[in-house]
């Protein structure tokens, strides 16, 4: 019988990792990934596969590590999923293939996120086998955006014969990886080895490209590309449009992720990007982009970081493992309390915001009981930064500069949910850019639909869109 409690992870002490950017989640030792591995039961029917947007064929890999074949299984992962590094390390697996795992009947799942990584992990020390460029094809394919989705979309078409670029507005590639998300949970020595095997592949990528911008897609046409796959993410941050969000001391997550991660803020003056470094902190949200931002408070000096959630607790759309990892750090949660203004001083800085304690009343349209304001409950607390984490929606600037392409009326691109086909024709597109956001993962199976997609479009007759 497979042992029942799966094996763990090990992890910097909670008092110390809440002071340092270094990884969290240390990684499984050789010892740690046999032992997991032995517990799989290497099913006819694997339902972990079904689970994984991208496909991976999880028995077969896991089999291998178990006969320490680990060259072999990181070859066996990589041929569906050129980023595994990164989705063993911020994949919810716990909602997509570990979910589908038989040994949920009896116990834990086997940690395949944790095995993935080990195997990216063991490729890294030991060095990547770069496959062997199949012969042009004469084609070219132009890749809007150098995040999860594009550079999937880009390394399968690659493997195809396609001349592959991608076009990246920002100034080093990776997207969301890069800038997104922090140091301690993907450190960016992680994201630029995943880039660099998709330019080892032959996709060229140009950055500093604004695509609608600097460049539009008809340009890109009249260059000679045949197809466009848009992966250019959701990066228009969301506010609440309360008094006192114009204050200095309010960010969005992303700004506040983006001068922390991409910029090193966190490592000035060494780097010349400042932040403020507020003593109390609050973030307003309760998803995975609000626990990176309030542990990177933390890290940053904060005396009290705390998150404002309008729900309750079984309704934060957040990992579990990530609530779990703040809460061990000491960040304080304040749940079914919304915020109704920000309070400055006579200066223009935060000074604290106002607040409003909710209940939970009938499901809303997501099917969570829709939080209702109690009425007499407002209450003051004090802070000095605030940061909106209550998502992102897609920059316009694509649908607006593209004839014939359609988006909805919050920004994301219209698509044909089998094939990734936009309503402007060779314009495909995937992603947060269609999704708005959402997980990696989900980007990089959108990426693989829509690569299988203009392959088989551009292989065929074109005389239909």
């Amino acid at each position: 019988m497979p042992v029942k409690q799966r094996t763990p992870m090990p992890m910097q002490d909670p008092a110390e990792r809440a002071k340092n950017f270094s990884q969290v989640a240390l990684g499984y030792t050789e010892e740690m990934a046999l032992a997991e591995a032995a517990r799989c039961l290497q099913c006819k029917n694997p339902q972990c596969v079904v689970g994984c947007p991208v496909s991976v064929q999880i028995p077969k890999f896991i089999g291998l590590i178990k006969e320490k074949k680990y060259r072999e299984a990181i070859d066996v992962i990589k041929e569906t999923n050129s980023l595994p590094a990164v989705c063993g390390r911020v994949c919810p697996q716990e909602h997509q293939c570990e979910s589908k795992c038989v040994l949920l009947r009896t116990g834990q799942p086997i940690a395949i996120g944790r095995l993935e990584r080990f195997a990216a992990d063991w490729e890294a020390q030991n060095g990547p086998v770069i496959p062997e460029r199949p012969a042009s094809n004469g084609k070219k394919v132009a890749i809007v955006g150098s995040g999860p989705s594009g550079l999937t979309a880009a390394g399968d078409l690659a493997k195809l014969g396609y001349e592959v670029t991608i076009f990246e507005s920002l100034h080093e590639p990776g997207g969301v990886l890069i800038y997104g998300i922090p140091e301690f949970r993907l450190p960016k020595e992680v994201v630029r080895r995943e880039v660099e095997y998709v330019k080892a592949l032959g996709v060229k990528i140009e950055t500093d490209v604004v695509v609608g911008r600097t460049i539009t897609i008809d340009d890109l046409f009249e260059e000679g590309f045949e197809a466009v796959y848009v992966a250019s993410g959701a990066g228009l941050p969301m506010f609440m449009h309360i008094p006192g969000e114009n204050l200095n001391g309010v960010y969005s997550a992303n700004e506040y992720l983006t001068r922390v991660n991409l910029m090193k803020a966190y490592l000035f003056p060494e780097w010349d990007t400042p932040i403020k470094r507020g003593k109390r902190v609050v973030v307003v949200g309760a998803g995975n982009v609000a626990m990176d931002a309030v542990r990177c408070a933390l890290r940053l000096g904060a005396e009290e970081a705390c998150i404002v959630y309008r729900r309750s607790r079984a309704e934060m759309p957040a990992r579990a493992e990530e609530v779990e990892n703040a809460e061990e750090e000491g960040v304080k949660f304040h749940f079914l309390t919304n915020p109704v203004e920000i309070v400055g001083d006579e200066k223009g800085w935060v000074k604290g915001i106002k607040c409003v304690k909710m209940e939970l009343g009938e499901p809303d349209q997501s099917g969570r009981r829709r939080p209702v304001p109690i009425p007499g409950s407002e209450f003051f607390m004090e802070c000095d930064i605030v940061i909106m984490a209550l998502g992102t929606s897609p920059n316009p600037i694509i649908s607006q500069t593209t004839p014939g392409l359609k988006a909805q009326s919050w920004g994301g691109l219209i698509v044909d949910e089998k094939t990734g086909r936009t309503t402007r024709e060779r314009v495909w597109a995937g992603g947060d850019a269609v999704t708005g956001s959402a997980t990696v993962i989900l980007a990089m199976g959108a990426g693989k639909l829509a690569a299988k997609d203009i392959h088989e479009f551009l292989s065929g007759p074109q005389d239909k869109w």
